[in-house]
């Protein structure tokens, strides 16, 4: 499969000593509370049965692991068995989103890939179930662990990688502010098949600008009376690509 270029975002090569050093937190297992959405520590029993209604038993719900490493689950059963183990790790470290709305947890994403001398974190493992994709709920929910790993543990480089045929996902990290890095060919074999995988990241010395328009977006006054957006997160963060690829060219 060929896939249409993506622009490289070009940074200048920082050869400076690092000061100060980053904190070296790790992350914790604490609910993350949002106006949209709650970020809660995984629970297989608390969350397992939303989970799995919200991504599974339905034809559509198929493609929700079309590119993820694991799933889709024959039961219930199994499902919460998986998130047992998961709920288990420190790395990746798992995490439900449940929307205000709804009252359900149908959402998963984990900080990983934790380097805490280095300022270093990813967030992956994103799985949107049906009830939550194209929801305020969920980018809410993202936000509060970008926000999390940049604010609360002083990381200076937040990750987020995903398989480079993958364009939902690709769009996503555009959306959310995240520049591309490039691709690292045959990097992965999921399912019995190649994976080229797709690097992005956020900076620390982009993150203040990428908050705000966060910030902006998730304010109330941006939505009517019917939930529906004025200006669009995409719109913003793509302004702040603009301004920053001039001021570096």
């Amino acid at each position: 499969m060929r896939l249409e270029s993506e622009p490289v975002r070009q940074r200048v090569v920082n050869l400076d000593p690092v000061v100060p050093l980053p904190p070296a937190l790790l992350p914790c297992r604490t609910p993350i509370e949002g106006r949209w959405a709650t970020v809660e520590p995984l629970d297989a029993r608390k969350h397992g049965s939303d989970l799995y209604d919200a991504s599974h038993d339905r034809p559509e719900a198929e493609q929700i692991w079309a590119y993820l490493p694991y799933g889709p689950f024959p039961s219930l059963d199994s499902y919460v068995g998986w998130l047992r183990s998961c709920s288990a790790a420190p790395d990746p470290l798992f995490f439900a989103i449940r929307d205000h709305a709804s009252g359900m947890a149908s959402g998963l994403a984990s900080l990983m890939s934790i380097e805490p001398l280095h300022g270093s974190i990813e967030i992956g493992h994103i799985m949107f179930g049906l009830p939550l994709q194209n929801t305020v709920a969920g980018t809410e929910g993202l936000y509060l662990l970008m926000k999390h790993a940049m604010d609360d543990l002083g990381n200076r480089r937040l990750e987020w990688k995903c398989d480079a045929g993958n364009e939902p996902s690709r769009r996503a990290a555009r959306r959310l502010g995240f520049a591309f890095e490039g691709v690292f060919s045959q990097h992965r074999i999921v399912k019995d098949r190649n994976r080229d995988t797709a690097w992005y990241s956020i900076i620390d010395s982009e993150w203040t600008t990428i908050q705000a328009s966060f910030e902006q977006w998730l304010d109330q006054e941006n939505f009517d009376a019917n939930g529906k957006q004025k200006s669009s997160l995409s719109s913003m963060t793509q302004a702040d690509r603009d301004r920053r690829s001039q001021s570096t060219s």
